[in-house]
């Protein structure tokens, strides 16, 4: 009954913003650990920010200061706001939930949805 669907992935060039939406088929973005990871060619997927049921976030190194993550609760919509993209940020953009947060490792996610790309040209 737990669906995930991204969307707003798209091409853009370096220094450029996007936003990201993760649409749920239920309320778990106000009562799971809602998360953003991130997968390019030939390497692990990695996640990128977290915001756990009581409105904590946190970040990984490597998008903190750029990326924001939130959600709008009666829409039942998890957003990954991401500013001065840099062509290392391209790769498939995933949003992951699970009951409790467990860091940044994807093995600790339950609930996937099927990933937007994301093209950053320099």
């Amino acid at each position: 009954q737990i669906q995930l669907v991204e969307s707003g992935g798209g091409s853009v060039q370096a220094g450029g913003s996007l936003t990201l939406s993760c649409a749920s088929s239920t309320d778990i973005v106000n009562t799971y650990c809602m998360t953003w990871h991130r997968q390019a060619p030939g390497k692990g997927r990695e996640g990128v920010a977290i915001m756990d049921s009581d409105g904590s976030t946190t970040y990984a190194d490597s998008v903190k200061g750029r990326f924001t993550i939130s959600k709008d609760a009666a829409k039942y919509t998890l957003y990954l706001q991401m500013n001065s993209l840099k062509p290392e940020d391209t790769a498939m953009y995933y949003c992951a939930a699970a009951p409790v947060c467990g860091g940044y490792d994807s093995n600790a996610y339950s609930y996937w949805g099927q990933g937007t790309q994301v093209t950053v040209s320099s």
